[in-house]
């Protein structure tokens, strides 16, 4: 296989590697070389000085960078130093409670951090996941005042795994009113996968409540990306994986995973519902790390979180995401082209597969865009959380160097 890189001198190299491609054995060559830690690997900076944004000055997915371009980024790396990329120790939540938002759903809610830093509301992912503790690890505790959230019928939320009055409508006003239930004026949002999401929808319906955004995992519910990872694309990757998801539907059911899956889910036999919610909750633990990572594929035999996560999963799927159209959140990027956002997406990524970064990349040039190279889905590999902290930190100085 042949790798192409275009050096600062617009002059090409080619590099032939005898071995058949392994990204553990690829990567530490452009690790150790000045390949990654060029300012040039941000397929877009976006440059916040005197608090006035910079337009025009994108860098190319090969590296090679103006003259114009280079000396912005120098004025960047000035305006804001290095910027922190390890994740911050554990943090205990220093209040929570439980906030009803309709006659059936009640919803848990938490907070961490500084109880007078700037608000930060996280997103999780699924939909369905629920929050764990190691969401609160991306953010500044002396900075942040950190909110994190179950969704409807996800973790510690009742009813459990309901998916009555539970769509991505209800999710965002329930963000208001959590909002509204905290006394917070506007606040960050922070959103992975399904979270990435909710977050777009969100703040496209409230864009004034929004300071600023980072997203990780692209994910905007198109026919073409539920196809691809449900009806058979992604298996041409994980074969392995597949098999026994695709084998627990009938051979006369498989031109559906999505709606035989359905029919399973949401049967009147619970051991049905079981097992079903632990194919489908496997079938994605096994293919959201580039590298296996065997305790979250174990989350599959958990039953109580399979069943939610599957469940409401399944249900937003078969609604198309209860958006109007499929390009609906790609449409309506006009109403958020304002907000400081960077979009972080794992190369590899195999459940959202980066082609809805790069779209939502296009639909919206001035959002930072950082591909990591040797990552795949999960907020938690390395490389996609140091991008993950270092977003947080750069809003960080932006709020810090616009603070009168």
């Amino acid at each position: 296989m042949h790798y192409y890189l275009q050096t600062n001198y617009n002059a090409r190299i080619m590099m032939r590697f005898a071995l058949p491609f392994n990204p553990s054995t690829l990567y530490p060559f452009f690790l150790s070389s000045n390949f990654l830690s060029s300012p040039s690997l941000s397929i877009h900076r976006k440059l916040i000085l005197s608090g006035q944004r910079k337009s025009g000055l994108r860098t190319n997915i090969l590296g090679y960078r103006s003259e114009q371009q280079s000396n912005a980024s120098m004025d960047l790396e000035k305006a804001f130093p290095e910027l922190n990329k390890k994740l911050y120790p554990h943090i205990e939540p220093y209040s929570t409670g439980l906030l009803k938002v309709s006659d059936l759903h009640t919803i848990y809610w938490e907070q961490s951090g500084n109880p007078n830093g700037h608000p930060v509301v996280f997103l999780h992912g699924g939909p369905g996941g629920g929050t764990v503790p190691s969401n609160r690890s991306f953010f500044d505790p002396e900075f942040y005042r950190i909110i994190l959230f179950d969704q409807r019928g996800a973790g510690k939320s009742k009813p459990h795994a309901s998916l009555v009055e539970n769509t991505t409508s209800d999710l965002v006003e329930d963000i208001e009113k959590l909002r509204e239930h905290l006394e917070i004026p506007e606040w960050q949002v922070f959103g992975g996968s399904w979270g990435s999401t909710l977050a777009l929808a969100y703040s496209q319906s409230h864009p004034d409540k929004v300071t600023g955004m980072v997203l990780r995992g692209i994910f905007l519910v198109r026919k073409k990306e539920i196809d691809w990872f449900y009806e058979g694309g992604a298996a041409a990757i994980f074969p392995d994986a597949w098999e026994p998801f695709r084998d627990l539907i009938p051979e006369d059911e498989r031109d559906n995973f999505i709606q035989a899956y359905s029919k399973r889910l949401n049967s009147d036999n619970v051991e049905t519902q079981y097992a079903a919610a632990r194919a489908w909750t496997k079938w994605e633990m096994m293919t959201a790390h580039l590298l296996p990572n065997e305790d979250m594929i174990k989350k599959g035999d958990d039953d109580y979180f399979s069943l939610a996560f599957a469940r409401i999963e399944n249900h937003y799927f078969v609604n198309k995401g209860f958006f109007p159209s499929d390009s609906f959140l790609l449409d309506n990027v006009e109403k958020i082209r304002h907000i400081n956002t960077t979009i972080v997406q794992g190369r590899y990524d195999v459940c959202c597969p980066m082609m809805s970064a790069w779209d939502l990349h296009k639909a919206w040039p001035e959002a930072d865009f950082k591909v990591v190279p040797d990552a795949g889905h999960s907020a938690n590999e390395p490389g996609i959380a140091a991008e993950l902290v270092a977003a947080n930190e750069r809003l960080k100085n932006i709020l810090k160097k616009n603070v009168p």
